[in-house]
């Protein structure tokens, strides 16, 4: 199980147009990396939209956002054509990466017991440590959550800057 302060794995995306990055890749700047259960369910599209409301507000704190599920990236496509979805969608059709961040286990719907993506938020720093964890999100509140954190992040990290200079 990861923890806060501990380095994030550099695991491999495919993102929604086929493509392939490295999450070591994408540390040019913060990053919040969220993991939800499915495309086109009301609280996952709820989450997504709100990501996408306020991606402009994280950009303006240094970090992006990238969502993962087990969707193809077809349709990832759809789903964000369909949600006018601003916030970039990967894949873990293999479940590796879902492992590897610990969001992957036992859910019960109903009192039926199957396997899925617990929902989870990472906020992972540009040294590719893991500032903060979000485990069972709740959605509601949770993007102004996340975005207080990476405002913070960013604090902290022009203050460290300040105090090698």
């Amino acid at each position: 199980m990861l923890n806060e302060g501990d380095l994030a794995p550099d695991v491999t995306l495919q993102t929604a147009d086929g493509g392939s990055i490295k999450l070591s890749q994408m540390l040019n700047h913060n990053l919040v990396l969220y993991f939800y259960p499915k495309d086109d369910t009301s609280g996952c599209t709820r989450e997504a939209i709100d990501f996408s409301d306020a991606l402009a507000a994280f950009e303006m704190e240094d970090t992006g956002i990238l969502g993962v599920s087990k969707d193809s990236p077809k349709d990832h496509g759809k789903f964000i054509a369909k949600h006018q979805l601003k916030v970039p969608l990967a894949t873990d059709a293999d479940g590796l990466v879902c492992e590897a961040f610990g969001t992957w286990g036992e859910k019960s719907l109903y009192g039926r017991k199957y396997m899925g993506i617990d929902r989870a938020t990472f906020l992972i720093g540009r040294d590719g440590r893991i500032a903060r964890i979000w485990r069972k999100v709740r959605i509601p509140g949770h993007v102004q959550q996340v975005l207080e954190a990476a405002r913070a992040l960013k604090l902290a990290g022009q203050q460290a800057v300040a105090g090698q200079l």
